[in-house]
């Protein structure tokens, strides 16, 4: 029996097999499973009819293989749109399947978050505005020394609001959206990592505008190496070819942003401090805040007696919009308990349709949620004020 011929390294990236290229006989356009929405969009601006479980990458495969006529409207279906590619044209095939894997997995559509639903942060949501919105809205305004930050950092306590405040940016700005995590540009082989960082880049370049959110940077561009500081060869390849990529957007004038969060600001390299030129302390939120909060997860109930939120508000001095939102699970979960504990006693099992209502949450539930509810985002809150007083780019007001 002949050998079978080994596998690529290519046909085990990122830890799935990649399909065999659809031949000319064979159908082009089969849909492929991805867990993506239905409703994917292409730039952010233009939705692409019958994406249900289909991955952006191979929508344009449909495209292309069902061919595109020479005014740029495309034959298979799809609305008239300018034609454009969703790659680049890459040096090497190499590249190129570096750039299908991240189109296919870090490409979204719109994220569908408004300011409105972001409670509090005016001040974070102002200068974001200012800095991402308003150059591309306005390109004729954001010039010369006027031209748009290229770098920004949100930073502050966990569960403040940094990752919706980013998703809020590329909603209202309507740009391709690339979510990147540390798995999205670290790979087991070796120069890999670099080069993912590069083709991240030129595919943003050719999107353009776009939004490249790196949540968690802490993680991927910490304190590089020096005396008393071990770190492996491949992670200062891949934190150099990022601030080398990030120093190129700044000398051009593609609007490219790249919008950073982290909950530890001071362990950034200095280097991508500097390139992160506009840095927003995202705060614990004002009692103003809270207390929307409050009223939004748990809204008086008609005939009921109205909730304490002035109390509320109060004895969560120090909590995180996380925390908020874990008081109201808690005090929620108290009139099911009751109920639970009513049905659990009965003998009988009663159907979906005959099952009472939870009852509604009193004061008494609320101050047990209280007790059973500890802030986590306030330990290292000095840590922060001070990190905005000596790298802040402005006093928030």
């Amino acid at each position: 029996m002949a050998d079978e011929p080994l596998p690529s390294r290519w046909s085990f990236l990122f830890g799935r097999k990649r399909l065999a290229e659809p031949q000319d006989d064979q159908a082009a356009d089969a849909p492929v499973s991805n867990g993506t929405d239905s409703n994917v969009t292409s730039n952010g601006n233009h939705s692409v009819k019958n994406t249900s479980e289909m991955a952006i990458y191979e929508q344009y495969r449909k495209q292309d293989a069902n061919g595109v006529h020479s005014n740029g409207a495309v034959s298979n279906g799809f609305d008239s749109r300018p034609q454009k590619s969703l790659l680049p044209a890459f040096e090497t095939a190499e590249m190129r399947a570096l750039g299908e894997s991240l189109s296919r997995d870090i490409v979204r559509g719109n994220p569908d978050v408004k300011w409105e639903s972001i409670k509090g942060l005016e001040s974070a949501k102002r200068l974001l505005k200012e800095a991402v919105v308003m150059p591309i809205k306005y390109p004729k305004y954001f010039t010369g020394l006027l031209s748009p930050w290229k770098g920004i950092l949100l930073f502050g306590p966990p569960g403040t609001g940094k990752t919706m405040l980013a998703k809020a940016v590329a909603t209202e700005c309507k740009t391709t959206f690339f979510n990147i995590s540390a798995s999205s540009v670290v790979s087991k082989w070796r120069g890999d990592s670099e080069k993912l960082i590069k083709v991240l880049f030129d595919l943003a370049r050719h999107h353009a505008p776009s939004t490249i959110f790196l949540d968690e940077i802490d993680a991927i561009i910490s304190q590089r190496g020096g005396e008393g500081r071990s770190e492996h060869e491949a992670s200062r390849r891949l934190k150099t070819e990022l601030l080398i990529q990030m120093d190129g957007l700044t000398r051009s004038d593609e609007l490219v942003f790249v919008l950073a969060a982290t909950n530890l600001p001071w362990e950034l390299d200095a280097a991508m401090l500097r390139r992160l030129e506009k840095r927003i302390l995202v705060p614990l939120p004002e009692p103003e805040a809270r207390r929307a909060m409050f009223e939004e997860l748990l809204p008086e109930q008609h005939g009921e007696k109205a909730l304490p939120y002035d109390t509320l508000v109060e004895r969560s001095e120090g909590y995180s919009g996380s925390d908020v939102r874990l008081v109201c699970k808690e005090a929620a979960m108290q009139p099911l308990r009751r109920l639970m504990t009513v049905l659990e006693s009965s003998l009988e099992q009663l159907p979906d349709n005959e099952l009472p209502k939870v009852g509604p949450i009193t004061s008494d539930d609320i101050e047990i949620a209280l007790k059973n509810t500890r802030p986590s985002a306030h330990l290292h809150a000095h840590r922060y004020e001070k990190f905005n007083t000596d790298y802040g780019s402005q006093i928030l007001g």
